[in-house]
């Protein structure tokens, strides 16, 4: 399957044959990583990073990504470009697509992201979107994949905040035939086009998608329970209002019990310790948290392998 010159924008933009062969790549690149094997799939290639926002994890996963591919990675920080100084999106995507092979940005508009796809003439990756996060997305099917060998019939409940990380997981349940419930207090629930996306995906796949409000109708019988910071990057003034507005999704224990006993625990991170999840759940036998974010490295690098070879 050649996925040449795509743009993953987001998980709604492939199929379920096209997402598993990127599991399948990521998987294999991990494994020959672990086993000493060099690859040079991008030799020659240079991707483009645009970071409107700060990150930890996208721009070293994505920097050691390039660089174990063969390739090189240039970081492109808002104060690099002449965005701030009033250059469209559209002109900056067209000088950037006669330099580079590939461009990833990290933004707050979706549109910017959609914009740099439309008009660069080369491959673009959503880092990050206020709406999408499809890296991350990948990223937690090849976890879940990895922990419980399959994908479809697994119950996956998201507690809290419905953002961009939500968004993404119920595409990618969707398409993989999951059951995917989110436990979100009125007012704070996925996007309507978003959910619609979805249970269309599910009609097609099997796929179960829920949206409560009550957080242990959410996580009872879970196989994985999963959540993410309560004020997303944007909204710190809100954070008092909504620490106490989200306060019954915190994964705590008492949570966690709800849920099959081999559930695992999943956060994108950074972790707000003592909001959304506690300690004792974050270090407990059940988190899988740093596995699923080694896994950002091997799902982004068969992202890239199968995109800008």
């Amino acid at each position: 399957m050649s996925l040449r010159g795509r743009s993953f924008i987001s998980m709604h933009d492939f199929d379920a044959e096209e997402i598993a062969t990127m599991l399948r790549v990521a998987t294999r690149l991990k494994d020959e990583l672990r086993a000493g094997k060099e690859h040079r799939l991008l030799r020659g290639r240079t991707l483009g990073m645009i970071f409107q926002k700060n990150s930890t994890r996208t721009r070293v996963s994505f920097e050691v990504g390039m660089g174990q591919l063969g390739g090189q990675a240039l970081f492109l920080s808002s104060q690099d470009l002449q965005l701030n100084r009033g250059e469209t999106i559209a002109d900056t995507a067209r000088v950037l697509g006669r330099y580079l092979d590939g461009i990833m940005a990290r933004t707050y508009a979706h549109a910017d992201v959609e914009d740099l796809a439309r008009y660069s003439g080369v491959p673009v990756i959503n880092g990050l979107s206020d709406l999408l996060h499809p890296c991350q997305g990948l990223a937690d099917l090849m976890t879940i994949q990895e922990k419980k060998g399959r994908l479809a019939g697994i119950k996956l409940a998201y507690m809290g905040d419905s953002n961009n990380v939500t968004h993404s997981l119920l595409q990618a349940g969707a398409l993989m035939g999951m059951q995917v419930r989110v436990g979100s207090p009125a007012g704070y629930q996925p996007r309507p086009d978003i959910l619609a996306q979805a249970h269309a995906l599910a009609a097609r796949s099997g796929a179960e998608i829920r949206v409560v409000e009550d957080p242990v109708a959410a996580v009872r019988g879970a196989d994985v329970i999963y959540t993410d910071t309560w004020a997303s990057m944007g909204q710190e003034a809100e954070h008092d209002q909504r620490v106490r507005l989200f306060r019954p999704y915190q994964v705590d224990a008492a949570l966690m019990a709800q849920a099959a006993p081999d559930a695992l625990f999943m956060h994108c991170l950074p972790a707000h310790r003592g909001e959304e999840v506690t300690d004792q759940v974050m270090d407990g036998p059940h988190s899988v948290i740093f596995d699923q974010a080694e896994n950002r490295l091997h799902a982004q690098k068969a992202i890239l392998a199968l995109i800008m070879r």
